[in-house]
């Protein structure tokens, strides 16, 4: 549902340098890819901010990726979310879901309570394809579960780049979401200790990202805020968009896998298939003409 206060600006992302070239940054505006997907999966507030801070910042992880490469990040916390999974790819497609949509949890002063919806006990664990035989894998324990925050202390301690990361979205009375984005700092050696002093206490008097981003800042203005009297130079600005990988060709390989007695078992009591995509909620449905074509297929191997 279309919202009069959503932003009218595309999703997308900027990456910048310090003329210096000791600090990268990145922001980024998601509102429509964030929309999207809770639209999809039928989520309610709680649900829909955390969903929308973990695919924020999946942009902004893969953003640090090099072409072909992949990242999933994936939350698992005691609090009524359980779980919630996110996989970018370095061009900025995103995708993600929530294990439990239906969460609306708030706290004492009315606002989205994302850090109880998660649970204060639980796990971050980040694992990035990067083209090899395996991928590399990293966990922490959740450090605040606001999202933000735990991705800001995995890169800081599990691979030793101090970072700072801020992530917001405002989801309207009616459940829409008007506003969605982030950014991410990260200081490169050498450090200087004086530089981010100077850009933490920036950080820190900032008005929330999504008071920002419902003003009408972009990703441009959020960095120019963050980086006022430090030179910097833009190194890329590219789209950010919703984008699953399903396709009924991948569904037919995992019916494929299934083997000839379990889909001739399917064929017997269903007579036709339904499979849903749990990221993005396509259904691709199979009649018995087409189940029997995949059986023989498997048969006449």
């Amino acid at each position: 549902m279309e919202n009069s206060t959503k932003s009218a600006i595309a999703d997308y992302l900027v990456r910048i340098i310090t003329r210096e070239g000791n600090i990268r940054a990145l922001a980024c505006v998601t509102t429509h890819l964030v929309e999207d997907a809770c639209r999809r999966h039928g989520t309610l507030p709680t649900a829909s901010a955390a969903l929308g801070r973990a695919l924020t910042g999946g942009v902004l992880m893969g953003a640090l990726l090099k072409t072909g490469q992949r990242i999933a990040l994936t939350f698992e916390g005691n609090g009524p979310l359980h779980k919630i999974i996110v996989e970018a790819d370095a061009n900025g497609a995103v995708r993600g879901l929530v294990r439990n949509p239906a969460v609306n949890l708030l706290r004492d002063d009315g606002k989205l309570d994302v850090a109880g919806a998660l649970g204060k006990a639980g796990f971050l664990t980040v694992s990035r394809d990067l083209g090899l035989k395996e991928p590399y894998t990293g966990t922490v324990m959740l450090y605040t579960s606001e999202i933000a925050e735990d991705l800001a202390w995995y890169l800081t301690e599990s691979e030793q780049i101090p970072s700072a990361v801020g992530l917001g979205v405002y989801v309207e009375q009616d459940g829409s979401v008007a506003a969605a984005g982030g950014f991410l700092i990260q200081a490169l050696p050498p450090g200087d200790d004086q530089l981010i002093d100077r850009l933490m206490e920036r950080i820190g008097s900032m008005p929330p990202v999504t008071e920002m981003l419902r003003a009408g800042t972009t990703p441009e203005g959020l960095l120019e805020y963050l980086f006022e009297g430090i030179p910097f130079d833009i190194l890329e600005k590219r789209a950010a968009a919703l984008v699953c990988s399903c396709s009924r060709e991948r569904i037919e390989r995992v019916l494929l896998s299934l083997g000839s007695d379990e889909l001739s078992s399917l064929i017997h009591d269903q007579g036709e298939a339904s499979i849903g995509c749990e990221f993005c909620g396509e259904h691709y449905n199979f009649t018995r003409e087409e189940l029997e074509r995949l059986r023989d297929s498997l048969t006449a191997v």
